[in-house]
């Protein structure tokens, strides 16, 4: 799809022209559980049926590396529950993969050494 076909669904001052229940088919259930932080993937493999240029858009936003669901709203513009609609369709069809992020772990709070050199690296800065 060109940028063209793509601006003409979106007007500078009202925002996008087709609105997210639209999008989504007067759906508001993903069928999937998604939460905002769940990231998802493209698998390469095409939906077989067309599922609309929305989800086009998603493939393309997913195909090089794991987004979370908050991005992919952020970037399609939508709300986050159709956008975890939209997801959860590609996740049906085996267009998607999805994964829980992985939880970061965090310093000891009595790890005084950390501590100190992050100090002694400020310190060198001022």
């Amino acid at each position: 799809m060109s940028d063209a076909q793509d601006d003409s669904w979106l007007d500078d001052e009202a925002g996008r022209l087709v609105r997210p229940y639209a999008i989504s088919g007067g759906r508001t259930r993903p069928t999937n559980h998604f939460d905002l932080l769940t990231l998802v993937m493209s698998t390469g493999t095409r939906p077989s049926t067309y599922l609309g240029p929305d989800c086009d858009q998603v493939l393309s936003l997913c195909g090089s590396h794991p987004l979370s669901v908050a991005e992919v709203a952020a970037h399609m513009r939508l709300p986050a529950v159709i956008t975890k609609v939209l997801l959860s369709d590609l996740v049906t069809h085996k267009a998607l993969t999805t994964r829980a992020p992985r939880p970061i772990e965090a310093a000891s709070p009595t790890d005084r050494s950390q501590l100190e050199a992050v100090l002694h690296g400020l310190r060198k800065r001022l």
